[in-house]
């Protein structure tokens, strides 16, 4: 039987996401994906709820994000409103980040991350900075 284009069931609406850009999905892991999903912005976000802040001690994290890639996500999370950038030098222009409400809603899921990895990878260790999940639930 040929395929028509009328038989084709009615697609999905699709929902825009936080900032005006598409959702590929109403699924809310894979919005969240959309944000957070790639290899470094949840080490960006660790390290803030550690208390980094600045450029230079997101570059000194043990994992050695490439520069391009950290100003990206940056920006990006910054985008999201996951976290404001304020200037501490005009020249040259250099910013403190910190998490917002949202962003340190956050720590709730790099806390179970952790708590997953230490179960499944030996030898590794949790920082004391990093929040339990308890604080976390708590803020």
């Amino acid at each position: 039987m040929p395929h028509t284009p009328s038989a084709d069931p009615p697609a999905a609406p699709t929902r825009r996401r936080r900032r005006g850009t598409e959702r590929r999905s109403n699924c809310p892991v894979a919005c969240t994906l959309d944000i957070v999903g790639d290899r470094w912005t949840l080490l960006i976000v660790r390290d803030l709820l550690r208390g980094k802040s600045r450029y230079s001690d997101f570059l000194a994290s043990p994992e050695h994000i490439p520069t391009n890639i950290l100003a990206e996500r940056l920006k990006r999370l910054e985008h999201e409103g996951l976290i404001t950038g304020t200037p501490y030098s005009d020249h040259p222009r250099r910013m403190e980040y910190r998490l917002t409400p949202e962003g340190g809603a956050l720590g709730r899921a790099v806390s179970a991350l952790a708590r997953w990895g230490l179960s499944h990878f030996p030898g590794t260790a949790t920082p004391a900075s990093l929040p339990s999940v308890a604080e976390s639930q708590s803020s």
